[in-house]
């Protein structure tokens, strides 16, 4: 009897776990192959990938009883990207090589013909796989430059079964991917679809975006339809600042669990995501689930913005389950398995209608619907909700004198240098923030956070707190309008935060608290 054990990993959530693969082949009983270890439907299928695959490159598959156990036994395991685990130790068992595994993990699906195809969690693989002392990953060639943005660990990216035999009994050895140029890449400037200068007039709401991605704040336009809220949104990306390598490693973590990095030639993501997903998406689609927990867009949006085109046609419970990754950042899913968090820390931009005909209010259009209408329709957006929103704009349909003067708009690449002085100041301001979380921006800061770091002077603070009774904001609201002020600050390279930043911040706040 030949018994070897051979290590490969699993994700749940954003967590990895050791699997390691037992191989035992008996010499005695009837030919069998069985795998046990609370394994799904796709790892039991590997049984005829892993015996075709092995006869495919020159090797005898064993005539044996052969059952590999995926332990720990009580952890659940999906996914196929056990076989090249389960075909090492096969042949290591089988004594067709004579190799010692025990610094290497292996990751990837085989195919029948012995090639190494795609497999997800390969970043968050290797970081676990340097955290737990191991030397060597394996992984599909199309996941190595993913895997190899963690240093200090060799990434042997793979195409065919055979490379990893023959560096194993070094035949001929394998070059481990060296993937150095992140700086570069993050530090690019990409060509965006949409530029800011795109957008005909419009100067209120372009001045709330560019506050809304100087300090990660979020933002709700409303206003008729054809008026630019869509087209405003979509343009945000181009004056967002660039993701710094933390970040990067956070957002590309993410991508790589949700099997959405299937691009040899771009395996992180190097910008920060923008999600759009139909206001019909469904409540796992949005906040993310599944059997088996997968992240949904709020966590694909971490780091970035989600924008949700006609807001209030969502789903009431869809709009509602908003509510804690708004404030937290993140989102638990509980499962049978056990508890699952995603980050979902991202720039919210909110686009809806102000009544279910589009035109309440607008000069050009009546509206055609009744008051009754109008309170049904404004009602699916909650006070909770919406007091969550740091801003609000109203946005109207561009005049003939916008058109004529886009020559004047201000193009995207400008307003970015200012974005990112802004949150060049808050990093060094939050650096040494001694906070049990991470602060990266103003709309991170917590309580305790802004007393420390939004003060404002005597005459804006008496100004705001009669502002605060006049129009009865919540300690919510308060705090909000500090950050927003904070921001406006920020970008004018200004320390205290006086009563014309405090002023500016309530114009994005007025019109929410009135309803």
């Amino acid at each position: 009897m030949a018994h070897v054990r051979v290590f490969s990993a699993t994700t749940f959530g954003l967590d990895v776990h050791l699997v390691e693969v037992e191989v035992n082949i008996e010499s005695m009983g009837f030919p069998g192959f069985n795998i046990v270890g609370l394994a799904d439907k796709s790892i039991e299928e590997a049984k005829e990938r892993v015996r075709a695959s092995l006869k495919s490159i020159g090797y005898e598959f064993p005539d044996r009883r052969i059952t590999v156990n995926l332990a720990p036994a009580e952890l659940r395991k999906k996914g196929s990207g056990f076989d090249l685990a389960i075909a090492i130790g096969v042949l290591i068992a089988s004594k067709q090589i004579n190799v010692t595994t025990e610094d290497s993990l292996f990751l990837g699906e085989l195919s029948l013909d012995g090639r190494v195809r795609y497999v997800s969690g390969v970043l968050p693989t290797a970081i676990f796989a340097k955290e737990k002392k191991f030397s060597n990953i394996f992984v599909p060639h199309i996941c190595g430059k993913e895997g190899s943005i963690v240093s200090g660990l060799n990434v042997y990216g793979v195409s065919e079964l055979s490379e990893i035999v023959f560096h194993l009994t070094k035949e001929k050895m394998l070059s481990p991917i060296i993937f150095s140029d992140i700086t570069t890449v993050l530090d690019s400037n990409p060509s965006y679809e949409l530029d800011m200068s795109d957008v005909y007039g419009q100067a209120f709401a372009k001045r709330a975006l560019e506050i809304c991605a100087a300090g990660g704040h979020n933002l709700a336009l409303f206003g008729p339809p054809g008026s630019g809220k869509t087209m405003m949104s979509k343009a945000l990306p181009s004056i967002l600042p660039n993701l710094i390598f933390e970040e990067c490693l956070e957002v590309t973590k993410i991508y790589s669990v949700a099997g959405q990095l299937k691009n040899p030639d771009n395996p992180i993501v190097s910008q920060r995501p923008f999600r759009s997903p139909h206001h019909s998406i469904s409540l796992a689609g949005l906040i993310g689930g599944g059997s088996i927990p997968m992240p949904g867009e709020i966590s694909l949006a971490h780091m970035g913005v989600l924008f949700i085109d006609e807001f209030s046609e969502m789903p009431r419970y869809i709009i509602e389950a908003l509510r804690q990754p708004l404030e937290d950042g993140l989102v638990s899913v509980v499962r049978a398995q056990g508890r699952v968090t995603f980050p979902s820390r991202f720039i919210f931009i909110a686009s809806y209608n102000p009544c279910p005909c589009g035109y309440l209010g607008d000069e050009k259009n009546r509206c055609k619907c009744s008051p009754r209408d109008v309170i049904s329709y404004q009602k699916k957006l909650s006070g909770p909700i919406m007091d969550r929103i740091d801003m609000y704009v109203e946005v109207r349909a561009a005049k003939e004198m916008d058109i004529s003067e886009t020559t004047c708009s201000e193009k995207s690449a400008d307003i970015k240098r200012r974005v990112q002085e802004a949150r060049r100041l808050q990093i060094e301001r939050y650096s040494d923030a001694g906070s049990a979380r991470k602060i990266r921006c103003n709309a991170d800061l917590g309580s305790k956070e802004i007393t420390k770091y939004c003060k404002v002077d005597e005459e804006g603070f008496n100004f705001l707190k009669r502002a605060m009774g006049s129009f009865g904001f919540s300690l919510r609201g308060f705090h909000r309008v500090l950050k927003v002020a904070r921001t406006i600050a920020d970008l004018a390279g200004i320390e205290p935060v006086t009563k014309d930043h405090i002023a500016e911040a309530l114009q994005f706040r007025v019109k929410m608290s009135n309803g």
